[in-house]
């Protein structure tokens, strides 16, 4: 009886280790940021497979704003203003954000006069390593610096990510 309920335990321990990471941290209270995490992701205008695709979005990272939760569907919003459903197995907790307006430089130090290191067009996108104080450091495919909050999507004005 003891083996089959460690084999029981066993077995629903590795079920719950298996559950996608994106979907056990995408319970959370709305609005939120995510990623997509898939390099094709479709966008539907309703929460299920039957209501229209709207989007095919072939950008993996691309942050996105959630603002409803229904079932395993998210309803998010890209940094174009674009709202849809979205599986939550095509999302990821992972933080990363896109400059916006015009070139953004990429810092040295979270300071205005701290030397520039590179230079980031708009539609860039970069892992968010941390932000505080109106600054975030953001890597690049392996080039990092510190940009501005106020230039990036996908990140609130006075958060502090760590």
């Amino acid at each position: 009886m003891r083996t089959i309920l460690r084999l029981v335990i066993l077995v629903c321990g590795a079920a719950l280790m298996s559950v996608p990471d994106g979907a056990a941290a995408q319970n959370r209270e709305t609005p939120y940021w995510a990623s997509v995490s898939a390099g094709q992701a479709r966008m539907r205008t309703g929460p299920g497979r039957n209501f229209p695709i709207s989007w095919l979005y072939q950008r993996a990272d691309l942050p996105v704003r959630v603002v409803e939760v229904y079932e395993n569907w998210r309803k998010i919003e890209d940094p174009d203003g674009t709202q849809g459903w979205m599986l939550v197995n095509l999302l990821s907790a992972d933080r990363t954000a896109m400059i916006v307006g015009d070139i953004r430089p990429m810092r040295e130090a979270p300071q205005v006069g701290a030397r520039i290191r590179y230079q980031a067009e708009p539609g860039v996108v970069g892992r968010i390593r941390s932000c505080r104080r109106g600054w975030c450091e953001i890597d690049v495919r392996g080039r990092s610096g510190f940009v501005r909050i106020a230039h990036l999507f996908g990140v609130e004005e006075n958060e502090r990510v760590d």
